[in-house]
């Protein structure tokens, strides 16, 4: 795997980003998140061990399309 194995994709013009991780040889989209705390549930949900403190590492978290934590469209 040569990038980030979650992916908070760009803002949607209705606000909102897609989040998707990498496992198992495939992409699977996790859900819309409207906020950190919809993007850690996400995480957790999908057995991230420490969500919040994977928010701004870029080992396991890229950010798409807009600034870190930015939920609303620019």
């Amino acid at each position: 795997m040569t990038g980030a194995p979650i992916v908070v994709h760009r803002p949607s013009p209705s606000g909102g980003r897609r989040v998707s991780v990498h496992r198992h040889g495939r992409d699977e989209i996790l859900g819309t998140a409207y906020s950190d705390h919809d993007l850690v549930v996400f995480l957790a949900a999908a057995g991230v061990q420490d969500p919040d403190g994977i928010l701004d590492d870029g080992r396991w978290i890229e950010w798409r399309g807009g600034r870190a934590h930015q939920w609303s469209a620019a």
